[in-house]
């Protein structure tokens, strides 16, 4: 399976859990202890598997499963550290990839509308007034314009297509350390990752 299957599979399926780290405390005289991949490395250096039954049962969660959980918990800080883990974990939970905001084109649009009982109307300001003649008379008259924005924001289509990118590459890390770990028993980590830029179709 690809690495989002396999992150699909061990998050929902199997309900692994993150094992992160907790900070030491100095004052307690606190390190860090031994973590879940520490555990799974001693169980790898065994040369056998660790009975565990064939099928999900109670609270049980696959050794594959717990393998991709630990694999996901040591995410470089490079790649986002902690919080990239928790934000892998989670959408792979929720079956879900990063919204990198299909189709979303800044568009200009109304600041405020007011709504009357002909319907909406964009709301507008005085920035200034004039001088006209009219019907022979000269009288003093307000210009008006309607304020204007663009939504969604290009900084906000550039940041989530910057958080999908930088989603894929944590995963393409961790398709590759579990391909090079060779601590897997029954899952297959196959080459495919999700699109490079889904949203430049060419």
């Amino acid at each position: 399976m690809s690495v989002q299957q396999a992150l699909e599979w061990a998050f929902r399926t199997e309900c692994a859990q993150l094992e992160l780290p907790e900070p030491p405390d100095p004052e307690r005289g606190q390190g860090f202890g031994f973590g879940l991949e520490y555990v799974l490395m001693q169980r790898a250096a065994l040369g056998c598997k660790i009975d565990g039954g064939q099928y999900k049962m109670g609270t049980y969660t696959h050794e594959d499963a717990e393998v991709i959980a630990a694999t996901v918990s040591g995410m470089p800080d490079d790649l986002g550290g902690k919080r990239m883990a928790i934000r892998v974990a989670e959408l792979a939970r929720a079956g879900l990839t990063p919204d990198w905001m299909p189709g979303a084109v800044p568009r200009c649009v109304p600041v405020e509308m007011k709504r009357n009982r002909y319907g909406d109307h964009a709301t507008t300001v005085v920035v200034g007034t004039e001088r006209v003649l009219s019907r022979g008379k000269w009288r003093t008259v307000e210009v008006r314009a309607c304020p204007v924005t663009y939504h969604p924001y290009p900084e906000q289509i550039e940041a989530a297509r910057r958080d999908y990118e930088a989603w894929r590459r944590a995963l393409g890390s961790l398709r590759d350390g579990l391909q090079v770990g060779g601590m897997l028993r029954e899952i297959e980590i196959l080459g495919g990752l999700p699109k490079t830029r889904p949203w430049d179709r060419r």
